[in-house]
């Protein structure tokens, strides 16, 4: 069985969560002050990076982060390239935890138009999948936002995701489509259905025998996704925990059946780089387990 055979296994039919590891360069400095890593700490953005690898990489290597729990891990383009314990990022996940790694490949959000913010460009894409085939990566993610409940912006950001999702098809990697409904939407549970039609009729269009994860912001209604869970071009549906906190994000994952967490800084809350190594795994312990268990409906 080959890698991705194995891994399309893993994703399909074992039980746990994508860990978010994929904070990128606009969203690294929150990230490390989170952490209780100040600005003041570095001088350039390799510093930066230097610095957020090494969380990272206490994260991945932590006993409690594993394949028992977790399912796959969604990485920067930065940790691609990097070294774990002598393995680059990706081969890591999967031969010591038996974790599946993702790449995120979108290059930031457009400027509102419409209700939403629409991917920008991402140039060189095809060369980044190249790269990305190479270093053993499974699959990709991408991210788009829905402010509004404008029908026209909404389908715009559905056409947008599964034509760069076709790309992506076409190298051979399997996209996470990521159309976020921003929590505070004034008409969110409308937003919510004008998403899931559009998604319905852009699934129906996937090529026979390929197949694409959605991650979903958590919807209103319990279950609200369902039919995206259970159409046969869709390997898996996570959700985000789009700011609400690790508990509520629990409390509404749990409600929805067959949809698995992808967490970032849900997962990360309460992890500080002054914690000592016994008191930093218990802490990501707990929180893997609380993920993994809402995870399990």
């Amino acid at each position: 069985m080959t890698h991705t055979e194995a891994q399309t296994l893993k994703i399909r039919n074992e039980n746990g969560f994508i860990a978010a590891l994929d904070q990128s360069g606009g969203s690294t400095p929150k990230a490390l002050r989170q952490y209780g890593i100040d600005s003041e700490a570095w001088s350039n953005d390799d510093e930066m990076f230097d610095l957020v690898h090494q969380v990272r990489s206490r994260i991945i290597t932590s006993p409690a982060f594993s394949g028992e729990r977790l399912i796959g891990a969604i990485l920067f383009e930065n940790t691609m390239d990097r070294p774990i314990d002598g393995k680059l990022t990706g081969d890591y996940l999967w031969e010591v935890k038996q974790v599946v790694p993702f790449l995120k490949v979108d290059r930031g959000l457009a400027d509102e138009a419409k209700g939403v913010q629409l991917m920008k460009p991402i140039p060189g894409l095809d060369a980044l999948l190249e790269r990305a085939k190479a270093r053993n990566i499974f699959g990709t993610k991408m991210r788009s936002v829905i402010k509004q409940a404008d029908p026209a912006g909404i389908a715009d950001v559905v056409r947008q995701q599964f034509e760069v999702g076709g790309q992506i098809l076409e190298a051979g990697l399997v996209p996470i489509i990521e159309p976020e409904i921003d929590i505070h939407c004034p008409e969110k549970e409308q937003a919510e259905d004008l998403l899931k039609a559009e998604l319905m009729k852009a699934l129906d269009e996937v090529p026979e025998g390929k197949s694409v994860m959605l991650k979903l912001t958590l919807p209103e209604r319990d279950n609200h996704y369902a039919q995206c869970v259970e159409h046969p071009r869709v390997l898996k549906v996570v959700a985000l925990s789009g700011g609400y906190s690790r508990e509520e994000a629990n409390r509404r994952l749990a409600r929805n059946r067959g949809v698995v967490a992808s967490f970032s800084r849900a997962l990360a809350e309460g992890l500080s780089a002054q914690q000592s190594d016994d008191e930093f795994n218990a802490m990501l312990d707990a929180s893997i387990e609380s993920i993994y268990q809402a995870s399990q409906s």
